[in-house]
């Protein structure tokens, strides 16, 4: 007596449903597992901006700030950069990271070949001029973004970020979090050299 025609597909069908939940697995597993291999780090975190043109976001200056020369310091006009490239650090005196970097970016802001502009966001001015004053001004620049609607525009996740900005308003690369020792010798002056054509 012949089978009926569409018994061998019933056993496949049930293989599949058990093989199911373990092809799940491993595929949840993978992606586990290449998460620890990368360190989980945050700063990997892709941007829909790069690649395109920086906001047009004109921010007024942190009021009351003063440069070295004792002359108020202005806002944040990318267009006003001098065609140099830009480096624009979003920070705020409460965040603890923003003090881990500051050293760095005091550094950064020696560096002729490119311009190191702030944003700072949702802060008092107080408390900013503040910081300012005890770890000192990198900036050519400070816009201040005290309801955070800047910060949107630029795509921001949270504080610190730093952008890369080329002379044509190109954003070229994003820092999502404190920039580090490696992170500044290894990706970010190897590409302010390169942008900056020296």
């Amino acid at each position: 007596m012949s089978e009926p025609v569409g018994t061998p597909a019933r056993p496949r069908r049930r293989l599949w449903l058990v093989a199911l939940p373990l092809v799940v697995f491993l595929a949840l597993a993978a992606l586990f597992f290449s998460r620890l291999e990368t360190g989980g780090d945050p700063s990997r975190i892709p941007s829909a901006l790069v690649g395109r043109k920086a906001p047009v976001v004109t921010l007024p200056p942190l009021a009351g700030l003063k440069g070295p020369d004792g002359q108020p310091l202005p806002g944040i006009d990318l267009a006003a950069l001098g065609g140099k490239p830009a480096l624009v650090n979003v920070w705020a005196s409460w965040c603890g990271p923003c003090r881990e970097e500051h050293p760095l970016l005091m550094q950064l802001g020696k560096d002729p070949r490119f311009s190191l502009v702030g944003i700072n966001y949702k802060d008092a001015p107080d408390n900013a001029r503040r910081f300012l004053g005890q770890f000192g001004l990198p900036y050519k620049a400070v816009g201040v973004d005290p309801n955070g609607r800047a910060a949107i525009e630029w795509g921001v996740y949270g504080v610190p970020e730093t952008f890369v900005v080329a002379k044509d308003g190109t954003i070229v690369h994003k820092f999502v979090g404190p920039l580090t020792p490696e992170a500044v010798t290894g990706t970010l002056l190897p590409m302010m050299a390169r942008l900056s054509g020296g």
